[in-house]
């Protein structure tokens, strides 16, 4: 999981950031990415793709993370944005905002997936990143807890869609309640799903 970091220390880079994102997928909510920058002594057995771990092995593995890294950024773009602009280019927005709230601009990024973000740093795509690299694995964990606990202070603000049950995701559940309650102001306007009920508000 380090030899993606090893290759560009060993190219030298001093400083590596694992770039992912959460949420490009559901029908409601933001898309959250993060940025992470590890020591090179940094070690986590159990860290691999955020999507492959339970909940409760994420949150452990958030903390640890923000206790050991040597630097961390947020990004997200909210659900308007995300219409306006289409899901991809919220993506890389989320995972530009990320990087630039690095405490330390960082000399290389490892961004998953195929696309690069609009920034001067020099950066590797990895497709499957997050199981691939750590410090996108890092990220990953990042991201996707923060996005999990934005959606369950949507749940309590709109309790009949249950946010925290699905996240926003298009499960049978959440497409049942926007079926029967419409959209709210939270979901995506422009995803199947969501569209074809703007006409019914909850």
């Amino acid at each position: 999981m380090r030899d993606h970091e090893r290759e560009a220390e060993h190219s030298g880079y001093r400083s590596v950031a694992g770039v992912d994102e959460a949420g490009r997928g559901p029908l409601a909510g933001p898309v959250v990415a993060a940025a992470v920058v590890l020591p090179s002594e940094f070690s986590l057995p159990r860290l691999r793709d955020s999507k492959k771990m339970s909940p409760s092995l994420r949150e452990i593995l958030y903390d640890q993370i923000i206790e050991k890294c040597t630097g961390y950024g947020i990004g997200w773009v909210d659900e308007n944005t995300i219409d306006e602009i289409n899901i991809l280019q919220a993506t890389l927005l989320a995972m530009k905002q990320a990087v630039e709230k690095l405490p330390t601009p960082p000399d290389m990024l490892l961004i998953d997936g195929n696309r690069g973000i609009e920034c001067d740093t020099h950066q590797k795509t990895i497709v499957g990143g997050d199981d691939a690299s750590l410090s996108i694995a890092a990220a990953s964990v990042l991201a996707k807890v923060t996005r999990d606990r934005l959606m369950q202070r949507y749940h309590e603000q709109y309790p009949q869609y249950e946010f925290s049950r699905h996240k926003g995701y298009g499960t049978r559940l959440h497409r049942e309640r926007i079926q029967q309650y419409g959209p709210c102001p939270i979901h995506r306007k422009t995803f199947k799903g969501v569209a074809e009920y703007l006409n019914r508000r909850p």
